[in-house]
């Protein structure tokens, strides 16, 4: 979605308009996609916000060399890593993982599906950090592998690497679990 970095451009000449579709397009990706590194929705929400505000405060510079949507994940992840280095610092208690749960569905066939769901989200969240964020990049979030790379300061190599770890990984906890994904 390249209107990104158009909106971006329009925004950064004056034009709030632009801000406001970047928020609305990616918004609820860089909530999940936080969420997947802090394990905190709450937490996530706000550091999306801060993500938006450092757009709005700093008005950095959006090169070109990558997509907009990698640009701006790369900032969001940056913001998670400092949030959960300060959390450490400040605490020894784990952050509380918290699920939120759709559950407005009377069909047996989506409430099994919405259970899958739960149960693979699950298990990638209990996996290596690397493999968790890895698979949420490029199984949720539709990033490329270079893309990914680029976002978690990777070479292609050692994404391409991570990604098949963590597949077998997910894999192994799964079928553990008596869950078997058929895409894996």
């Amino acid at each position: 979605m390249e209107n990104g970095a158009s909106s971006y451009r329009r925004f950064l000449s004056g034009e709030k308009e632009g801000l406001s579709e970047i928020i609305r397009a990616y918004n609820d990706g860089l909530i999940l996609y936080i969420n997947s590194l802090v394990h905190n929705l709450s937490a996530a929400e706000e550091l999306t916000a801060d993500v938006f505000a450092e757009l709005i405060a700093k008005k950095p510079r959006y090169s070109g060399r990558s997509t907009f949507k990698t640009w701006l994940f790369a900032i969001a992840r940056n913001i998670a890593v400092d949030y959960i280095k300060r959390i450490s610092r400040l605490s020894d208690t784990p952050i509380d993982d918290m699920y939120g749960i759709n559950d407005g569905s009377d069909l047996e066939k989506r409430y099994v599906a919405e259970e899958q769901k739960l149960t693979l989200r699950k298990a990638v969240s209990e996996l290596n950090p690397d493999y968790s964020q890895v698979l949420y990049l490029v199984y949720f979030e539709d990033f490329s592998n270079p893309e990914a790379a680029e976002i978690m300061k990777k070479s292609k190599r050692q994404i391409e690497k991570l990604l098949y770890n963590a597949k077998q990984a997910l894999k192994k906890k799964l079928e553990k679990e008596g869950f078997v994904y058929e895409d894996l």
